[in-house]
C-alpha cells in the first residue's frame, strides 16, 4: 500500500535525527483592502552576496573569533555548529554551554573535542559572539546582559524574544545586513518567514510586490526535536498496529497520518500566532508599512524536516515569467527547480539538508492581475534558523559590526 510505504519511509528519516537536548531549543517557528507599494527595496552588501552566489558558498574572512553556542545539543544548535563548520568561518575557540544535565559531555567538531560547559552569562561574555538556540524566556533573561556594555558579546538570537522590538534587527541577511552595523543583538526570523522571503525578495525588486497570500506546509522541526520524535513514534505505533492513532503530546491533535491547520495561539483576528508572524516579519524585514496587506494560512503536515509554502504574490508592474526565472536564477541562497515536463519541482524530499531553498511552479496566477504563484520549499532547521543566523555573523564581520575583541 502506497500510503504505508510513504509513512515508513518517513520513520526512516526521522530516525537518523538524534535527540539530546541541553536547554529548550527554539522552535522554529489582512484581507486585500488597498494596494500599496513596499518600500525600495534594500540592496545587501555586495561583498559578500555575489550575483548567483549559492548560501552552501563559504566566505573568505579572517581575524578569528571566540564562538559560543548556547543550546547546542538540541536540532538547531547542532546544524549551528555544522554551519560553523562548512562554511569555515573563522573560529579561533568555540564554547557550547549547556544546562546541568548536559554539561560535561564532550561533542566532536571540526574544531577538536568540545567539552560541554555550564552556561553562565559571565562565560557567554568572553566570547566575540554568541548564537543562542534556546527558548524565548531564556533569551529575555539573559540576551541583554550577554552583550552589555563595550566588552561584550555580539549576540544572535533564534528565538522570538526580541523579533518586534524596536532598535533590534530582525535579518534575513541577503535583504537586510546592513541594519547589523552598530548593533551588538540580532534577531533571527521565523523559519517559515526566512524561507519565503528568500524567493519573494527578488521578484519584489523585479516588479515591486504591493500584496501576498500564503499557505504553509510545516514539517514536524518546526517543533524542535520532540515535534520529530512524535511524529516517528506516533507513526511507528499506527504502523506497527499498536494503535489506531497516534498519541499526542507535543502538537494539538496525533500528526501521523493527518494535518493540523493550527500553529501556535490563536488571535482575536482568527489567525494564528504563526501566520502572523510572517506578516508582522515580512513588514518589519522588507520595511513595509504597519497595515500591508499580507495574508497566511499555517499547517503542520506529517513530514520530518523542510517546510513548503505556496505563494501567490501581486505586484505593481507586469509580471513576466522569463525575467522572473532569471532573477530566481541569479538569487544568493536560491535554487531554481521548476521542470514540469520532467516531474520536477520542489519538495522536502530533496530540500532537506539543503542550503538552497528550492522554488519552482512558477506560474502567472489566473485570479489576480500583475500576479505570480509559486511553491517553495526550504530546510527549516537550515536556512530557516542555523543557516541564517551563521550568514548574519558572516556580513557582520563583513561591516565591522562584529570584530574580535582587544585583550585588555
Amino acid at each position: 500500500m502506497k500510503f504505508c510505504t510513504a509513512a515508513g519511509a518517513l520513520v526512516a528519516i526521522a530516525s537518523s535525527v538524534s535527540s539530546a537536548y541541553g536547554f529548550t531549543p527554539s522552535s522554529s517557528l489582512s484581507s486585500f483592502t488597498s494596494s500599496r507599494n513596499l518600500a525600495t527595496p534594500r540592496l545587501s552588501n555586495p561583498s559578500i552576496y555575489t550575483s548567483r552566489q549559492s548560501s552552501a558558498t563559504t566566505l573568505h574572512m579572517s581575524a578569528p573569533l571566540k564562538v559560543g553556542v548556547v543550546g547546542a545539543t538540541g536540532a538547531v544548535g547542532k546544524e549551528i555548529v555544522g554551519c560553523l563548520e562548512k562554511r569555515s568561518f573563522p573560529v579561533d575557540n568555540l564554547r557550547i554551554f549547556g544546562s546541568e544535565r548536559s554539561a560535561g559531555n564532550e561533542i566532536d567538531t571540526k574544531f577538536g573535542k568540545v567539552t560541554v560547559e555550564l552556561f553562565s552569562e559571565d562565560a557567554a561574555r568572553e566570547c566575540d559572539v554568541v548564537f543562542l538556540a534556546v527558548d524565548g524566556d531564556f533569551s529575555l533573561a539573559h540576551a541583554d546582559n550577554i552583550c552589555a556594555g563595550d566588552d561584550g558579546a555580539v549576540v544572535i538570537d533564534n528565538s522570538s524574544a526580541f523579533r518586534f522590538k524596536d532598535g533590534i534587527p530582525l535579518v534575513v541577511p541577503e535583504i537586510n545586513a546592513e541594519t547589523t552595523k552598530g548593533k551588538k543583538l540580532i534577531a533571527n526570523p521565523n523559519c517559515t518567514t526566512a524561507i519565503g522571503l528568500m524567493a519573494i525578495w527578488p521578484l519584489h525588486k523585479l516588479f515591486g510586490m504591493k500584496a501576498m497570500v500564503m499557505s504553509t506546509y510545516q514539517a514536524a522541526s518546526g517543533a524542535g526535536q520532540p515535534g520529530m520524535d512524535e511524529l516517528e513514534e506516533g507513526t511507528r505505533a499506527v504502523l506497527s498496529g499498536e494503535r489506531k492513532v497516534a498519541e499526542n503530546k507535543i502538537f494539538a491533535h496525533p500528526l501521523p497520518f493527518n494535518v493540523i491547520p493550527h500553529i501556535d495561539k490563536f488571535q482575536d483576528n482568527g489567525y494564528t500566532k504563526e501566520e502572523m508572524k510572517v506578516t508582522w516579519e515580512t513588514r518589519k524585514i522588507c520595511g513595509l508599512a504597519d497595515d500591508f496587506p499580507i495574508s497566511c494560512t499555517a499547517v503542520r503536515i506529517p513530514t520530518s524536516r523542510a517546510h513548503s509554502e505556496s505563494i501567490v504574490a501581486l505586484f505593481d508592474k507586469p509580471v513576466d515569467i522569463a525575467a522572473a526565472r532569471k532573477a530566481l536564477e541569479e538569487a544568493p541562497g536560491v535554487k531554481l527547480v521548476d521542470d514540469v515536463e520532467n516531474e520536477k519541482y520542489p519538495m522536502p524530499l530533496t530540500a532537506t539538508g539543503q542550503y538552497d531553498i528550492e522554488v519552482g511552479r512558477l506560474r502567472k496566477n489566473i485570479a489576480f492581475d500583475n500576479a505570480l504563484e509559486f511553491f517553495v520549499c526550504g530546510d527549516q532547521l537550515l536556512r530557516g534558523a542555523a543557516l541564517n543566523a551563521v550568514i548574519v555573523a558572516e556580513a557582520m564581520v563583513e561591516n565591522g559590526a562584529l570584530q574580535a575583541k582587544v585583550a585588555a
